[in-house]
């Protein structure tokens, strides 16, 4: 919306925006995808996806699919939260969402930037990764979840980022 200019804006009478699902909402459309797949699955393993895909239901489908490729050829089609783990463990995304990336993120500011701040030119250096990309696609998440901070100075880890990535 900022980039609009204010007589375009002022043309829709409607402005709307979209926001994170909460984990019980996930749960639902897991539980009804995996219907749709003629899966069986629980609550407590649907909740495990769930609070996994970062608040996205394209992700929260993307890991469901994931997980009965992972149970059809490692436990005989059975989906329990054991086989859930083991499907997003092989994925490297750990209980909190994070994937290889966030980590990495996570890990280069701690280790080599003493937590920041750094600026998203220097950590896009560092990871091998585009600026644009880590400012839409992981910074996001990383900040709602409490693990960045931006400040003007730079981005910085919270003290939860410590404790989430063993750093005490």
């Amino acid at each position: 919306m900022g980039l609009l200019t204010s007589p375009m804006r002022s043309r829709f009478a409607f402005s709307c925006r979209l926001d994170y699902y909460p984990a019980h909402a996930l749960v639902k459309i897991i539980l009804r995808t995996s219907r749709i797949l003629n899966l069986v699955l629980d609550n407590e393993s649907a909740h495990e996806i769930a609070k996994r895909a970062r608040g996205t239901p394209r992700i929260a489908n993307h890991l469901l699919r994931w997980v009965r490729d992972y149970a059809q050829m490692r436990s005989g089609n059975k989906i329990t939260k054991l086989v859930v783990e083991q499907a997003l463990k092989m994925l490297a995304i750990d209980e909190m969402g994070l994937d290889e990336m966030d980590k990495k993120i996570l890990e280069i500011m701690i280790d080599h930037y003493e937590g920041g701040p750094v600026g998203i030119n220097t950590i896009a250096i560092a990871t091998g990764e585009e600026p644009s990309t880590i400012e839409e696609v992981h910074e996001p998440y990383l900040i709602m979840q409490g693990f960045i901070k931006r400040t003007p100075r730079g981005r910085e880890v919270t003290p939860l980022a410590y404790e989430h990535m063993g750093k005490n």
